[in-house]
């Protein structure tokens, strides 16, 4: 079971868009940035998804600084391509930023690569 915790502004509107998906073993909660990283730390879950309005600092802040660097990605306001999603997973990262206005075409890409990645 992989499971996905929530944080930033929209961490409602993410939760929702992944379990509309309803992806066979991916499960997902909505958490804040701190309990997320000691979640994470403790191996009590395996992906986190942060958004704020430019994607590039308050969805990641505390994650970057409690988790490090090699963990975290922001996509800021760009939608990645589903080839850039699959090498940044293969990479380790877990962490992952992006903007309010790009949330509907981000995360569901983001949760079904998770959810192919294991």
């Amino acid at each position: 079971m992989t499971k996905i915790l929530t944080g930033g502004v929209g961490r409602a509107e993410v939760a929702a868009a992944v379990e509309e998906l309803r992806l066979d073993g991916v499960t997902v909660v909505l958490s804040d940035d701190m309990d997320a990283a000691m979640q994470l730390r403790a191996g009590r879950a395996d992906y986190y998804l942060g958004t704020c309005h430019t994607g590039a600092g308050a969805s990641l802040g505390v994650l970057v600084g409690l988790m490090g660097r090699a963990a975290c990605h922001t996509f800021g306001r760009t939608v990645p391509t589903d080839d850039e999603i699959g090498a940044l997973l293969a990479d380790g990262k877990r962490i992952f930023g992006f903007s309010l206005d790009q949330m509907d075409a981000v995360t569901p890409a983001l949760a079904r690569a998770i959810a192919a990645h294991g």
